[in-house]
């Protein structure tokens, strides 16, 4: 029983990641195996919006996903998955296009093939691309153009940012995304120094074997990593009509020196409700918190939304407030536990998983990634740290956007910013 606990315990310890290097291709592959019934692979490609070439190019690359390679139609990559029982998915961020697939244990060789051969050998069919590609990226920028926090956090990113990470992550509704545009892009980013491979439920040594078994037949062009052109913040504000949902505000900071301090400041402005089943009934007026770190950036601030303008500013007025005053001693402790907390529990998922694990998968060296190192961050954050880092924010312009009734929104001076 001891020496039970006592292995169980080692593993945990250190198995949350262990990245190897392929043998022949060079891709790095982490993965992770906790003994689950399924498995999941996602190939992890720099093709985020911040690289594209063009507006929408990211956006209809991403649905170019699991259409016709030289090895199966759309339609057979669909009806041999669905004799698998597997799942796939494609998503896209500001850094990365993630291709995924979820399937049970031991089909790993076919789905690891699968997704290789969508970067090796896509078709890029101008039937296809009319058919199915273009009436889903119309479908999802409306949907979102619908969605008042998302128009939000989009217009923010393009405030704090302006280029690179400032670039939305949806087609724009009047700008043409041609097909040529999109297959340069594809050119581009499919390659072996853009690639990385995450793994859930599939020992790391076996699928980087599996990864250079699908690369043998055929292979990747070899070619230097996108290097984006260094993040810079500037901030503004900006007021966008709408009748679509609840009145909504985005004020936040961004920075290009990421920080545990930031995750810790996020969870105490804007904490998450720690009662899952409150006795006390909900407020009609949300307060969510929005932190967004990226490879040499970051933006953090809060999403305030309600029913009507003046509660959303008196929300938002109360955390401006609690953002220039102080930590106690008792704040503090909770913030660095919530964001202790946050950071553990988005681990757990195969989602929140391969998120941690490929935002660094480029710049990891062969070897363990343990959950205690990835906690270890917020160690040394104390009351000087926070103190620091919202002095260094609030010199900077702040980021505010409002989206609903611009004749009755607050402006940014009128919350205390």
């Amino acid at each position: 029983m001891l020496a039970t606990r006592a292995s169980t315990a080692t593993r945990l310890a250190r198995s949350f990641a262990t990245v190897v290097d392929t043998k022949a291709s060079g891709i790095k592959v982490a993965a992770v195996d906790n003994g689950q019934p399924t498995s999941a692979v996602t190939f992890l490609v720099k093709a985020g919006s911040r690289y594209e070439p063009s507006p929408g190019a990211a956006h209809a690359l991403k649905n170019f996903a699991f259409k016709s390679t030289t090895k199966r139609s759309t339609l057979g990559t669909v009806r041999e998955s669905e004799l698998y029982g597997g799942v796939l998915s494609a998503s896209l961020s500001r850094e990365y296009l993630s291709i995924t697939s979820e399937f049970l244990r031991g089909d790993e060789s076919f789905f690891t093939s699968l997704l290789t051969s969508i970067l090796t050998t896509p078709k890029f069919l101008p039937h296809e691309y009319s058919e199915y590609v273009l009436p889903v990226v119309r479908d999802e920028a409306t949907l979102a153009s619908q969605t008042p926090s998302t128009v939000a956090v989009e217009a923010a990113h393009a405030l704090a940012f302006r280029t690179g990470l400032g670039a939305s992550l949806f087609a724009g509704p009047h700008i043409p995304v041609s097909l040529d545009s999109v297959k340069s892009f594809a050119k581009e980013a499919f390659t072996s120094g853009n690639i990385a491979v995450v793994g859930t439920g599939i020992d790391p040594a076996r699928l980087a074997e599996l990864v250079d078994k699908a690369l043998a037949e055929t292979s990747l062009p070899t070619s230097s990593p996108l290097s984006p052109a260094p993040s810079k913040y500037f901030g503004g504000s900006t007021r966008i009509d709408s009748h679509e949902g609840p009145a909504t505000v985005f004020f936040g900071f961004g920075t290009t020196t990421p920080s545990a301090g930031l995750s810790v400041l996020s969870a105490h402005i804007a904490p998450t409700q720690s009662l899952k089943y409150p006795t006390v009934p909900h407020s009609s007026t949300t307060v969510t918190p929005v932190h967004l770190p990226y490879s040499d950036a970051a933006l953090t601030g809060v999403l305030v939304q309600g029913p009507d303008a003046k509660s959303v500013k008196e929300a938002a007025k109360g955390v401006v407030d609690k953002l220039k005053k102080p930590l106690t001693v008792e704040e503090l402790k909770i913030a660095v536990a919530r964001a202790k907390f946050g950071a553990a529990a988005a681990v757990e998922g195969r989602e929140g998983l391969t998120d941690a694990i490929g935002s660094k998968v480029g710049c990891l060296v062969r070897g363990f990634v343990t959950s205690s190192a990835r906690l270890l961050r917020w160690t040394n954050v104390d009351a000087a740290t926070i103190s620091k880092t919202v002095s260094e924010l609030t010199k900077a312009t702040p980021t505010f956007v409002v989206v609903g009734d611009v004749k009755t929104l607050p402006y940014a001076d009128e919350i205390g910013l």
